[in-house]
């Protein structure tokens, strides 16, 4: 399949470039990105071309991988899908609902494959923890809490990210909390009045409360605030099969878990079977966290 590779930033460089790079049946066709001589070094780098119309690649490839901002992401995910290619997208697909039903309504119209790269659905530890317990009957209560120092400290490229700098830690990692919940408790409905809550705490710290249509409550507590030495990843199910923890997340960095994700899209495209990590899921996704962001009162009150 060959690939389009739109974006050049930390995450383009780190994740999506190394592993179409990685996987034995992908092949970079292309890259395309906001500044023209980024995508020329970053082309350099993986052996491709770099395209100054993005349209133009489009034209030369199968699917996009994404790399950029969510608010840049969902239009040209709609142009990719309606030039026929398959989306790799990644979280959040947007933050609007407007955007990310539009890609939805895109990829239906298209008839093309999607998935969203919700990093921890495609690590090996956690996607294993994360099947087991979904096949597991009677959870009653979870909670997902992501802290981490990006904004505290921390020796992070993403710290200077402007999109991260004003949506937080809420659209940052509050997809991977979700994406890690709804599969085993079950979806949550931001139409349903109390099915979403949510209140600041300190620096860019959010608390969610979910309440899912199984009858099963989650919390999520979400910050790139925290200092390093309190940072940490914990997802926990309570329920009539007791405890469980899931995995601490591996040392092997995103390519691995991403050459996963390539291995999902071209399953999906050629099946035609989508995938549970699809745009469906990434519009859930935007819609639970854009009920969240709503609920909370303006930074500082």
């Amino acid at each position: 399949m060959r690939f389009g590779l739109l974006g050049t930033g930390p995450w383009a460089e780190r994740a999506h470039g190394p592993g179409l790079q990685a996987h034995p049946r992908a092949e970079i066709a292309g890259v395309w990105g906001r500044r023209p001589e980024a995508a020329r070094a970053l082309a350099d780098r993986f052996s491709t071309r770099a395209y100054e119309d993005v349209d133009a690649l489009l034209a030369d490839c199968d699917a996009v991988a994404v790399a950029l901002p969510p608010d840049v992401q969902a239009p040209l995910a709609e142009r990719a899908a309606a030039a026929g290619c398959h989306l790799l997208l990644d979280k959040p697909v947007a933050t609007e609902v407007a955007a990310a039903r539009r890609v939805v309504t895109a990829v239906e119209r298209a008839g093309v494959a999607s998935v969203v790269f919700f990093t921890m659905r495609f690590r090996d530890e956690t996607a294993g923890w994360l099947a087991e317990r979904a096949g597991e009957e009677g959870w009653l209560v979870g909670r997902a809490d992501w802290l981490s120092p990006v904004f505290a400290g921390a020796d992070s490229p993403y710290a200077a990210s402007p999109w991260r700098g004003e949506k937080g830690a809420l659209w940052d990692v509050g997809p991977h909390a979700l994406s890690m919940l709804l599969p085993v408790l079950g979806d949550v409905d931001p139409a349903v009045p109390g099915a979403v809550t949510s209140a600041r705490g300190p620096g860019d710290t959010v608390h969610l409360t979910l309440r899912h249509a199984s009858g099963a409550s989650s919390t999520c507590t979400l910050s790139h605030t925290i200092p390093p030495q309190a940072s940490g990843v914990t997802v926990q199910l309570h329920g009539t099969p007791g405890v469980q923890t899931a995995p601490d997340r591996d040392d092997d960095g995103p390519v691995p878990a991403f050459v996963r994700a390539v291995d999902a899209l071209l399953e999906a495209a050629e099946s035609g079977r989508p995938d549970p990590r699809d745009v469906h899921l990434g519009l859930r996704v935007t819609e639970i966290l854009a009920a969240a962001e709503e609920g909370l009162p303006a930074a500082g009150e």
